[in-house]
C-alpha cells in the first residue's frame, strides 16, 4: 500500500510541472460500479446493489491530446436481512485520458485508470474493518462537449470503479 501511494505521489510530482498547459477539474456520477460486479465486499452475503458512485478528480494536460491525474470515488451499500449492515467504498486512482477525435466543441476520448479501492465494512454486531482491492476504470468511449467559458459536459461508457456509464461536468483552467 505504501509503495502504491508513493508511486502515485511521484507520478503527480512529474505531472505538476507540465500542468501549465491545461488543468481540468471534474465531478461525475457513475452507475453500476466494479464494486458490485466484482464482489468487493469481503464475501458478505445478501449485499444490495450500490446506488452508483460519485467521482471527483483533476486532469493535467500533457501535450495537446493527453491528460493524466488523480481521482477519488465514493459509493456505499447495505445488506439485507436481520443483520442489516453498511459498506462504504472509497477508490483512489491515477487516470489517463487520450483525445482521439476533436472538432470545434466536441472531443471523443478514451479513459484508463488504476488504483486502490478500500471497502470500509461496518457490520451491525462487530467492529468496523477495511479490505483493499484493485480499482480500475476502462472507458473506450468518452465524449466531452464544451458549453462555453471553460465549462464542459461529458459522458463515458466503460467498466470500473467509476461506473459502467458515467456523466458529469468539468471546468478547464
Amino acid at each position: 500500500m505504501k509503495k502504491f501511494l508513493l508511486t502515485i505521489a511521484a507520478a503527480a510530482a512529474l505531472v505538476l510541472p507540465a500542468s501549465a498547459q491545461k488543468v481540468n477539474l471534474y465531478a461525475s456520477y457513475g452507475g453500476y460500479t466494479e464494486m458490485d460486479a466484482c464482489d468487493l465486499h469481503d464475501g458478505w452475503p445478501d449485499v444490495n446493489t450500490a446506488w452508483g458512485a460519485v467521482n471527483v478528480g483533476v486532469d493535467f494536460g500533457i501535450g495537446s491530446r493527453f491528460r493524466i491525474g488523480p481521482s477519488y470515488t465514493f459509493s456505499s451499500t447495505t445488506t439485507k436481512g436481520k443483520h442489516h449492515s453498511n459498506i462504504a467504498y472509497h477508490a483512489v486512482m491515477l487516470n489517463a485520458k487520450y483525445d482521439y477525435y476533436r472538432t470545434g466543441i466536441l472531443a471523443l476520448y478514451a479513459h484508463l485508470g488504476a488504483g486502490v479501492e478500500i471497502s470500509h465494512m461496518m457490520p451491525k454486531w462487530g467492529d468496523s474493518y477495511n479490505k483493499c482491492y484493485f480499482a480500475g476504470q476502462i472507458s473506450p468511449i468518452g465524449a466531452r462537449v464544451q458549453l462555453g467559458s471553460g465549462f464542459n459536459f461529458f459522458g463515458e461508457l466503460g467498466f470500473g470503479a467509476q461506473g459502467l456509464a458515467q456523466f458529469g461536468f468539468s471546468y478547464d483552467f
